[in-house]
């Protein structure tokens, strides 16, 4: 804890009136962005490991210290109350682990249990849908997921993936009548139902949707600067830079 501790302290003293006047006039909502970037710069990073994701590691708690600096200059709370509190949870919600009074065997079971254990703490106690407690401002293929998974839990979901997969049909079928028709808001209507539909059937398939889709575009960036290199796109035209693109595909360029 001690380096911990001389950590807090080096955020304490860039807030100080002699400290860095950058720091001095950041606020929670100054933060939010950066917390953003640096969560995402971490999940990058966790492709790589080693020292790329120990940098990163590192950002992302500088987040959590110094809002919870600039909270404790509030007089709200302090970092060492931000540890008691997700302390106490993680000991609240393992009962199986450091309790005797419940005895789980698998994921499914913790997962259910901890369901039960969350509906009876203070900071749930309002919630009344399933599907509660799901921030808005996360990314929607990650919170369409979310939603999901909620209603899935009371026994919303298809039971079978053949379903999932000739809904996504259904709603490409749906979507295709809305171009030839040429209205727009239905169209981005059907599109966002399509778009549910996939991550509905990536759930299903045990596929994270972001991942997946991150992956899809590394590839499309890794092929298309093949392409760069390969032709003079100012100049090619579209047959010229897509048999350049079906090259990068046959020397298996992923």
């Amino acid at each position: 804890m001690k380096k911990f501790d001389e950590f807090v302290e080096i955020i304490k003293k860039l807030r100080e009136p002699n400290g860095c006047p950058w720091d001095r006039e950041q606020t929670l909502e100054s933060l939010k962005p950066h917390l953003l970037e640096e969560t995402y710069e971490v999940l990058e990073a966790m492709d790589e490991g080693g020292e790329k994701l120990k940098g990163e590691l590192g950002d992302l708690l500088l987040q959590v210290v110094f809002q919870s600096n600039i909270c404790e200059e509030k007089g709200e709370f302090k970092i060492d109350d931000v540890i008691d509190s997700i302390s106490e949870k993680m000991v609240r919600r393992h009962p199986h682990v450091f309790g005797n009074e419940i005895d789980v065997k698998t994921s499914d079971e913790v997962l259910i249990n901890w369901e039960k254990i969350k509906k009876d703490e203070k900071e749930h106690a309002e919630r009344i849908s399933v599907l509660d407690g799901i921030p808005k401002g996360i990314p929607a293929l990650l919170r369409a997921e979310k939603l999901q998974k909620k209603a899935s839990k009371v026994g919303f979901d298809w039971p079978e993936i053949h379903g999932v997969i000739d809904k996504v049909e259904e709603e490409i079928d749906e979507l295709r009548d809305e171009v030839m028709a040429g209205a727009e808001e239905k169209i981005k209507e059907e599109l966002g139902d399509l778009f549910f539909a996939l991550v509905n059937l990536s759930r299903h398939l045990g596929i994270n949707p972001e991942l997946c889709l991150n992956e899809a575009s590394d590839k499309f960036e890794r092929r298309f600067r093949y392409v760069e290199e390969n032709c003079n796109i100012e100049e090619a035209t579209l047959e010229e830079m897509d048999k350049v693109w079906e090259e990068a595909k046959n020397k298996n360029i992923f």
